[in-house]
């Protein structure tokens, strides 16, 4: 019983949530501040190359190229929104997931207003990046390499295929009309080419210098909230493990990964939300993430830390993909982050 009635308690915050978002999204946003700015990075010198001449233009005039120097690498691009009555007790920092950028959080594919704006115009002071080697944070494209591997891309039919907007393996396919989505699907399918274009290159072996990059940025901005989303997991739960002292609460959307099970007490102090959507359970690797996520939490939980976790069908809220922060329902989600800060005293 009490379960159920937890769960019509969250349907009822974020029915009012999704209400009052809609009237608040029809006012204008007032800043105190906004800018951007880069931080991490490390040089790296390039020697042996010879020099080139090139033509910047098909026309112009060939200029002698050098590509032997000093360049900088590594480095994060950050941009924030600092609103005019701030009534976050701290910032909140948004980290995006693998082969994504920042525009993770605005503006949704289909046009509706995302999350980054969705926060501010509740009151919070919010920094969006774009992780190392992501967007406008760039990626050196150097010789030699600084990276080994090769980058990884993403279709829109495997984003569709393995982000839980499509029904699993197979459910693709060239003709939108011959696509084949779950029951009462929440994200705007109509829109997943658009969605495709959000994709950028990554490197399956650049974990460290972006973990390195997102805790210099926690040591500028932070004491602060992290929200983290998909390959986010593991940097969010290592950063506060890195900076227990810097961080005030960690919001984990369906994160793909976690931190280190040995160093979970220094999480005690921090309280931690996890979120999951629909369709979880029909997936096999979704179903391991999930179980990963679950267990990392009850390590937590051992260490003597406070860990909620919301599996949103079980809150009678359905439909929702991996990209929930997309969906057509995404501000009935962080009506519900919200609410979960604000119950810890990180929101007035």
């Amino acid at each position: 019983m009490p379960s159920i009635c937890r769960a019509v308690a969250l349907c009822t915050v974020a029915f009012l949530a999704l209400g009052s978002a809609a009237v608040r999204a029809a006012d204008p946003i007032s800043l105190q501040d906004m800018g951007s700015f880069h931080i991490g990075g490390r040089t790296v010198e390039v020697t042996g190359q010879p020099i080139k001449e090139i033509k910047f233009a098909p026309n112009g005039v060939p200029a002698k190229v050098d590509p032997n120097g000093s360049y900088v690498v590594e480095q994060m691009y950050v941009q924030y929104f600092i609103p005019q009555n701030k009534r976050g007790a701290v910032p909140l920092l948004l980290w995006h997931g693998g082969g994504l950028t920042g525009v993770t959080y605005e503006t949704t594919p289909d046009g509706r207003e995302g999350w980054l704006t969705d926060f501010l115009r509740r009151g919070w002071a919010v920094y969006n990046s774009d992780a190392m080697e992501r967007g406008r944070s760039g990626w050196p494209a150097i010789s030699p390499p600084i990276w080994t591997g090769e980058p990884v891309m993403v279709t829109p039919a495997n984003a569709f295929e393995r982000f839980r907007i499509g029904a699993g393996e197979g459910s693709w396919n060239a003709d939108p009309s011959q696509r084949k989505s779950p029951p009462n699907h929440q994200f705007p399918v109509e829109s997943i080419m658009q969605f495709g274009k959000q994709f950028a290159p990554r490197w399956l072996s650049t974990d460290e210098p972006v973990l390195r990059a997102y805790l210099e940025e926690v040591d500028k901005v932070c004491p602060c909230v992290i929200l983290f989303h998909s390959q986010g997991g593991q940097f969010g739960f290592k950063a506060a493990q890195a900076r227990p002292d810097k961080v005030k609460a960690l919001i984990a959307v369906e994160p793909a990964e976690v931190g280190d099970f040995d160093k979970v007490a220094a999480l005690a102090n921090i309280p931690v939300l996890m979120v999951y959507g629909d369709f979880i359970a029909e997936n096999a690797r979704w179903t391991k993430i999930r179980e990963r996520g679950g267990a990392f939490a009850a390590k937590i939980r051992e260490a003597g830390g406070s860990v909620d976790i919301i599996d949103l069908p079980k809150a009678g809220i359905t439909g929702n993909s991996h990209m929930m922060m997309m969906d057509r329902n995404n501000l009935q989600i962080s009506g519900l982050i919200n609410d979960w800060l604000a119950k810890r005293g990180l929101y007035q």
